[in-house]
């Protein structure tokens, strides 16, 4: 049955008696079993409020969200979160947060460790780890309950470019072969195409779902793809749409 968003918004109370902040309007979008939909948006726009709303972190001001018909009131293990921050316990190995608060097992946690490529790490705490594996160790955190869906919130946002491309190859490499579904929030146009096979626009604040682009690219999905004229024309189509909103969003603060 899938994920369903129905008529959601989300408003924040304001500070010190101020004004709220309207982060969402009603926002609708339908997500299939199995698809791999990336978020972009200009910056406050309301794609992270989103995704916690999908999460249970946030409760919607108006509207609802349903999970095989079933609405959402919180956080639970059907759904896995990966945020920008590696939100690892530093105190824990690679192996302890993988397994923490988890229902894996032990075995589990081996086996996402060797497809995370961390293995021979497993001892290890944060501080000893690159920040590209310690993304990929709350990667393996997120699958250990093997959650319907999953949900990252920039994950490679703070990561070098060339860390960035291979964590790209290897997020996209287990949705392939597990074909979970996925909703991927992200200011970078070309990562959206590359990853997913629907992109979801969002508007400048308050956000809403502008347009829906399917990305009819063939899979498995190389690096190479990144060049070619396919690839090309859907940049330049959310390239146009993503500055049309970022052009609002900065009269709207000049305004």
């Amino acid at each position: 049955m899938g994920l369903l968003i129905e008529g959601v918004s989300h408003q924040f109370p304001g500070v010190r008696g101020g004004a709220p902040t309207q982060a969402l309007s009603r926002t609708d979008l339908a997500v299939e079993d199995n698809d791999f939909i990336a978020i972009l948006g200009p910056s406050g726009c309301g794609k992270s409020t989103l995704l916690r709303v999908v999460a249970g972190l946030e409760k919607p001001t108006t509207g609802r969200v349903l999970l095989d018909g079933e609405p959402v009131s919180g956080p639970g293990p059907d759904r896995g979160m990966v945020f920008q921050s590696y939100t690892l316990f530093p105190w824990l190995t690679v192996e302890q947060n993988i397994l923490f608060g988890s229902r894996a097992t032990p075995e589990r946690a081996s086996d996402l460790i060797a497809r995370v490529g961390l293995r021979g790490f497993e001892r290890h705490y944060p501080k000893m780890l690159s920040g590209g594996m310690q993304q990929r160790t709350a990667l393996a955190r997120a699958l250990a309950n093997d959650p319907k869906i999953l949900l990252l919130d920039e994950p490679f946002g703070a990561l070098d470019n060339q860390t960035r491309a291979l964590m790209q190859e290897l997020l996209l490499g287990i949705w392939e072969a597990d074909r979970k579904t996925v909703l991927f929030v992200t200011h970078d146009i070309d990562e959206a195409i590359f990853m997913a096979n629907r992109v979801a626009v969002l508007s400048a604040r308050p956000g809403r779902i502008k347009a829906d682009v399917k990305v009819d690219l063939p899979h498995p999905r190389h690096y190479t793809m990144k060049t070619t004229p396919e690839f090309s024309a859907y940049k330049a189509r959310l390239t146009e749409e993503i500055r049309t909103e970022a052009l609002k969003a900065l009269e709207m603060q000049h305004a």
